[in-house]
């Protein structure tokens, strides 16, 4: 009788056991739920790498030149890839014409000599004008989404 009531209760405590961790699988997966319908996606942050690495353009091509131009722009190319990859899906149109535009200006700036002309330099400019008219778009698209 005394091995029984031992055998019963030790039945009742894995029985116990097993509920308590279906409970606590059951919040936890309840919890992320509800945490990822209100975060972010993530191309928010993409999007925030992006926009500080066009900020950083400017001074990265005055203090040095050529060089920082180019190095900027690998940094920058990295992040509108990341923005263009989580994006694409949510918005074709204004990743399409991020992804071109940012192309279209590293090829440029590839192109430029060691000393390049004042026509030179006015394309490249144009076509940075475009990569942040795209990055612009971009981020108001993504508006609703990110802020």
């Amino acid at each position: 009788m005394f091995s029984e009531h031992i055998r019963a209760r030790s039945h009742t405590g894995r029985v116990a056991t097993r509920v308590s961790l279906a409970l606590v699988a059951l919040v936890a997966l309840a919890a992320a739920a509800g945490c990822g319908s209100s975060s972010k996606p993530a191309y928010c942050k993409d999007r925030t790498n992006l926009e500080n690495s066009i900020k950083n353009l400017p001074s990265a091509a005055s203090s040095s030149g050529i060089s920082g131009l180019e190095s900027q722009l690998t940094t920058i190319q990295s992040d509108a890839t990341a923005a263009v990859d989580a994006a694409k899906t949510d918005f074709p149109s204004e990743t399409s014409a991020l992804k071109s535009s940012v192309d279209t200006l590293s090829s440029a700036a590839k192109a430029l000599p060691s000393s390049p002309s004042a026509t030179q330099i006015a394309a490249v400019a144009l076509d940075a004008a475009n990569v942040v008219s795209a990055v612009k778009a971009f981020t108001s698209a993504t508006k609703s989404k990110c802020d």
